[in-house]
C-alpha cells in the first residue's frame, strides 16, 4: 500500500502485488465479467457461496482488481458470503462498509513494495513504525483486525542478524498494536517461484514458516502473529497441517491460493485445502482466510468455487 493518493502504474507495469499497496482502487477499471457467466437478466449467475460459516472468508482486492470495480467486488463478495475484502486502500472502507463489509487485514501506507524492504533493515525502523502505527490507528478506528508486515529482502543481513532486527522493530510498535487491539501479522514469503513477481520473491529474507514464527515468539507480544500464506507455505515448506499446528495461536490470518501458479483452488493444483481449512478450525482460529488466487479464467466462477471449497 502506497500512501493513499494513489498513482497509476505506468502502462509497461505488469500489475503485481505492488497494487496491494499502492491503494489500487480498480475505479479506474472497468468492471467485466465475461459473457459466459451472465445469465438473461443480465446478473451473474446465482453460486451457493457460503452455506456453513464455519470458516469466515474474505477476498483479497488486489488479485481482481483487473476485473473488478471496487463496487463490483463488494457485490461479488456479498454474493458468496464473504464477510471481507482486505489489503485494500483505506478510503475504499467506507464503500465496503455501506456494502456490510469489514477489512480483514490492511496494508500499510509507504512508498513501493513493503515486502522489499521490511524490519529486517534497522534504517528502515523509522518509516515502517510510523506507517505500521498510522494503520493500526486507521484499521482500530475502522474494526480492520490486522495489519500486514514483512521482513524484507535480505540484502546484506544474515539470519541471524535480520530476524535480531525484525524483533527489535516489532518491539518498538507492538505496544501501540496492544494498545488499540489490532494485530501485526508477519507474512513468510517463498523464494523459489522466479516466474513473475506476483507468484514468488526471490531475495526476500522470511522465505520459511519456521524462520518467521521464531521472530513472531522473540517478540512477545499477543498482537504479533503471523500472516499463514497455504501457498507460500507450501511451496517453501510443505507438510501444511502439521505446520497449522505448530504455528497454532500465532497464526492471526491465512491466504490461499493453487499451487503451481497461484491460480485457482481447482483440481489442476496440488493443495488439499478441506483438511487445511480443518486443521484451521482444529487449532481454534477463529480470523479470516483470505482468497488470494490470481484467477485465470472467469473470477465469477472461480470465486465461488474457492469459497465453496473452504467452508467446511
Amino acid at each position: 500500500m502506497q500512501e493513499h493518493k494513489s498513482s497509476t502504474p505506468h502502462p509497461s507495469e505488469k500489475m503485481n502485488r505492488r497494487s496491494l499497496f499502492r491503494g489500487l482502487t480498480a475505479g479506474a477499471v472497468a468492471s467485466a465479467i465475461p459473457v459466459s457467466s451472465v445469465n438473461a437478466a443480465g446478473q451473474a449467475p446465482l453460486k451457493r457461496g457460503v452455506t456453513k460459516g464455519r470458516v469466515k472468508q474474505s477476498v483479497v482486492s488486489w488479485c481482481f482488481a483487473e476485473h473488478w470495480s471496487v463496487e463490483e467486488t463488494c457485490r461479488q463478495a456479498k454474493r458468496l458470503g464473504c464477510g471481507s475484502i482486505e489489503l485494500i486502500d483505506s478510503k475504499n472502507w467506507p464503500t465496503m462498509k455501506k456494502h456490510g463489509l469489514t477489512c480483514a487485514i490492511s496494508g500499510i501506507p509507504v512508498e513501493g513494495k513493503p515486502f522489499i524492504k521490511g524490519y529486517n533493515n534497522p534504517e528502515y525502523h523509522p518509516m515502517l513504525i510510523k506507517a505500521t502505527k498510522q494503520a493500526i490507528d486507521e484499521s482500530a478506528d475502522f474494526g480492520c483486525p490486522n495489519v500486514i508486515a514483512f521482513t524484507g529482502y535480505a540484502e546484506s543481513f544474515s539470519l541471524e542478524d535480520g530476524a535480531k532486527n525484525c524483533v527489535d522493530g516489532f518491539k518498538k510498535v507492538a505496544a501501540h498494536a496492544e494498545s488499540k487491539g489490532v494485530n501485526i501479522c508477519l507474512e513468510m514469503l517463498n523464494t523459489r517461484d522466479d516466474s513473475d513477481p506476483n507468484k514468488g520473491h526471490p531475495g526476500y529474507q522470511g522465505d520459511h514458516i519456521d524462520y518467521c514464527l521464531d521472530i513472531v515468539k522473540q517478540v512477545g507480544s499477543p498482537r504479533v502473529k503471523l500472516l499463514f500464506d497455504i501457498y507460500h507455505v507450501q511451496i517453501m515448506d510443505g507438510d501444511v497441517i502439521r505446520r497449522v499446528g505448530e504455528c497454532g495461536d500465532y497464526i492471526g490470518h491465512v491466504h490461499t491460493a493453487g499451487n503451481p501458479g497461484r491460480g485457482e483452488l481447482d483440481d489442476t493444483q496440488e493443495i488439499n485445502y478441506p483438511p487445511i481449512m480443518q486443521a484451521l478450525l482444529d487449532i481454534g482460529y477463529k480470523g479470516f482466510v483470505g482468497q488470494e488466487f490470481i484467477p485465470t479464467r472467469d473470477p465469477v466462477e472461480g470465486l465461488a468455487e474457492a469459497v465453496e471449497l473452504c467452508d467446511i
